[in-house]
């Protein structure tokens, strides 16, 4: 997955924000999720990040909604 194409989403797992954002490995992924580091939300047994919020953060900008 590019950075772009996460931008593009309204969620993406941990391991994906993890490694496209931040170019962490799975399990540093996780370790940074548990700490607050990337923000999470779950949803049933699931965890995932929302991606706006962590764009934000970073000063990117979520093209969620926008025309291709």
């Amino acid at each position: 997955m590019t950075i772009d194409e996460a931008l593009a989403r309204a969620t993406v797992s941990v391991p994906e924000a993890g490694a496209v954002f931040f170019g962490l490995a799975r399990q540093a992924a996780y370790d940074a999720a548990k700490r607050g580091d990337i923000p999470t939300i779950r949803i049933g047994g699931r965890i995932v990040v929302p991606v706006a919020p962590l764009a934000q953060k970073l000063g990117l900008r979520s093209t969620i909604g926008t025309a291709a």
